[in-house]
């Protein structure tokens, strides 16, 4: 029998944002909405210009949150999510999240799927920095090799480990790459030496 496709049963409407939610969640942590949304309401009697930067940031990464998981973009608009979320965690840690960029320009073309960077960052401050008194420092690069563009994430590590991730957003991350370029993309992650390191390669 054909399944029920009645978008007015309400059933099919739950079932329906329940997919939604969870491809949400695999690219953005709810979270991390909360703690943004508390920093711009922070910021709106003491420094409103920073408060609407928040928002437009905030803005700009839940709009490629919601594009087609067939979608792609270029690495260059990559980072620049990457950017505007590591700029709201920015405010929230100040001196404890140090970062670095190490961007090279002829990988910027390369074509990845929306916000398959962001989980990666948002990793990072959230078993890196946040666990750590101290902080710590993250480091991303891109350079182009032999016709690949390679992304790597870097991460200091905690003394004591804060509590392990269920893994979802990097294999929601694997499967997106996948799907856009079938066995020519590959995801890494491990840990080494202190740090932590996550590495995507992608076709130029």
């Amino acid at each position: 029998s054909q399944p029920d496709l009645n978008f007015h049963n309400p059933e099919v409407q739950q079932a329906l944002l329940d997919d939604v939610l969870a491809a949400l969640n695999a690219r953005i942590r709810p979270h991390f909405l909360f703690n943004a949304l508390n920093t711009a309401l922070a910021l709106v009697q003491v420094d409103p210009q920073r408060a609407e930067a928040v928002l437009e940031d905030l803005a700009q990464l839940f709009r490629a949150a919601l594009a087609e998981s067939g979608s792609a973009v270029t690495l260059d608009e990559e980072i620049d999510l990457a950017q505007r979320y590591l700029a709201i965690e920015q405010l929230r840690f100040g001196d404890r999240l140090k970062l670095v960029w190490d961007l090279d320009p002829a990988a910027a073309g390369a074509s990845m799927p929306p916000l398959v960077l962001q989980p990666l960052v948002e990793n990072a401050v959230r078993h890196g920095i946040e666990p750590a008194r101290a902080g710590g420092r993250i480091v991303i690069s891109t350079r182009a090799s032999r016709g690949m563009a390679i992304v790597l994430v870097t991460n200091t590590l905690p003394d004591a480990p804060g509590p392990g991730g269920n893994g979802i957003a990097l294999a929601n991350v694997a499967e997106r790459l996948r799907l856009l370029h079938d066995v020519a993309a590959t995801l890494r992650c491990g840990a080494e030496h202190g740090l932590y390191n996550a590495r995507i390669e992608v076709p130029l």
